[in-house]
């Protein structure tokens, strides 16, 4: 049902480097530059970064995160690491989130500007 996904950001070379190594993990390139945007994807671009001069940081108490569905737990554990190798910081480290009407493994974390992504996977077992 959702086609893409945009994100602000207030430095665009300093979020690419970022969205580069974290979304490679999940498969998904850069696919698109343009002078104050860039879009990455796998067949299309799925997920837009967009520059947003003087942007404050994304406020923790806002509520909103972006979630990205991946094939393993290998791929979770990769994009968690590939984020904090970047700039990135933990916001959840990967790890089984039992619930209570489903068990997931995720990681959750924050870019540089603060914009809250989790990678989660269904593992059968």
């Amino acid at each position: 049902m959702i086609d893409h996904i945009s994100v602000g950001v207030s430095d665009l070379d300093r979020a690419a480097k970022f969205y580069e190594a974290t979304l490679a993990a999940l498969g998904l390139t850069r696919l698109v530059t343009r002078p104050r945007t860039i879009g990455f994807g796998k067949a299309y671009p799925e997920f837009w970064i967009n520059l947003r001069e003087g942007m404050p940081r994304v406020a923790p108490e806002s509520g909103v995160h972006i979630c990205l569905r991946t094939r393993t737990t290998d791929e979770v554990d990769a994009f968690h690491a590939a984020a904090l190798s970047t700039g990135g910081a933990c916001d959840g480290a990967p790890g089984i989130r039992p619930h209570d009407r489903v068990r997931y493994y995720a990681a959750f974390v924050t870019d540089p500007d603060g914009n809250r992504i989790e990678a989660v996977t269904f593992p059968s077992a």
